[in-house]
Order: C-alpha cells, then sequence, then structure tokens
C-alpha cells in the first residue's frame, strides 16, 4: 500500500494562474520590443525532427493542462507537441509555458532568447518557492504522460500522427 499522500499541485490551479498570467505578460511584452519573427513553420513543435526539448515548471505544467483545450494530436513520447494543430499554429496558445514564449526561428532573435529564458526562470522558481510547489524542471511529455496515468490528463486515441500531420 502507497502511504504517500497524493501530489496536492494540480489542485492549486487557481493560486497559479494570477502569479503565472503576471509573469507570462511581463515576458510577451518584453518580446514584443524586440519584435523577432514567427516564420509559422512549426517547428517549435517538432521536438524530435528539430533536435529539441520543450521543459517546464510543474507550475506551468498544472495550468498548461488546466487551461488549454484539449490536444489536437495523440502523446508521441516527446516528438511532437500535442497542440500543435494540422497547420503548425499552437492551439494552447494562452495557456503555454516559458520555453514556447521564447522560441522564435529567427536568427536575430537568437541572441537574446538564452539570457531572456534565465531570467524568467528565476520569476518561475521565485513563483514556486513562495507558493511551495516542487519545481520539477522535466520534458513536457513526462508531466503529460504523468497527469495522464494521475487521470488529470486524457490521452488522445492512438491515431498516426504521420497520416494527420506530416
Amino acid at each position: 500500500m502507497n502511504d504517500r499522500p497524493a501530489d496536492p499541485t494540480p489542485d492549486r490551479a487557481d493560486e497559479l494562474r494570477g502569479p503565472l498570467q503576471a509573469l507570462y505578460a511581463e515576458l510577451d511584452r518584453e518580446i514584443e520590443v524586440l519584435a523577432p519573427r514567427c516564420e509559422l513553420s512549426g517547428r517549435c513543435c517538432r521536438f524530435d525532427e528539430y533536435g529539441h526539448t520543450l521543459f517546464l515548471t510543474e507550475a506551468e505544467a498544472v495550468i498548461l493542462i488546466a487551461d488549454a483545450p484539449p490536444p489536437s494530436r495523440p502523446l508521441d513520447g516527446g516528438q511532437t507537441c500535442p497542440w500543435q494543430d494540422v497547420a503548425g499554429r499552437c492551439t494552447a496558445r494562452q495557456a503555454r509555458p516559458l520555453g514556447c514564449r521564447v522560441y522564435f526561428c529567427d536568427p536575430a532573435y537568437e541572441p537574446h532568447a538564452g539570457p531572456i529564458t534565465e531570467r524568467y526562470l528565476l520569476g518561475l522558481r521565485q513563483i514556486a518557492a513562495e507558493l511551495a510547489l516542487p519545481w520539477n524542471y522535466a520534458p513536457l511529455h513526462q508531466h503529460l504522460e504523468r497527469a495522464s496515468d494521475e487521470g488529470r490528463f486524457i490521452k488522445m486515441l492512438d491515431t498516426n500522427p504521420s497520416d494527420q500531420y506530416s
């Protein structure tokens, strides 16, 4: 028998929403000043194909799962983002985490991405500390698989994503 209590973090979406939205609004304003170009290529969501991993904190995962619409595609072990639609657009735009908000394909913006990310990770750490939350900075699909196992995230029907999203 497991005597460990269930993680209370998922039930804290209401408490997290305000601080995260304020942090994201500040970040969005900073990025808007830099005006990076988005080519709508969808590379940001095709992790495996372009050799990157989307990491997010426990707090961000809670808000993403609570506030994003149902995913556009099934979980695929981290190859792609389940919220990328067939046209390559994000369907979780308002709830997207820091890593999504700072990623742009624009080469002129690239030198800014790392320092901005580091500054806002500090803000996320402060929110986690103030609210006594676990940090749990991990790949998106680890958060989603755990939430699915706990019944907080519904896996999409198993389909072959390459049939619909190539």
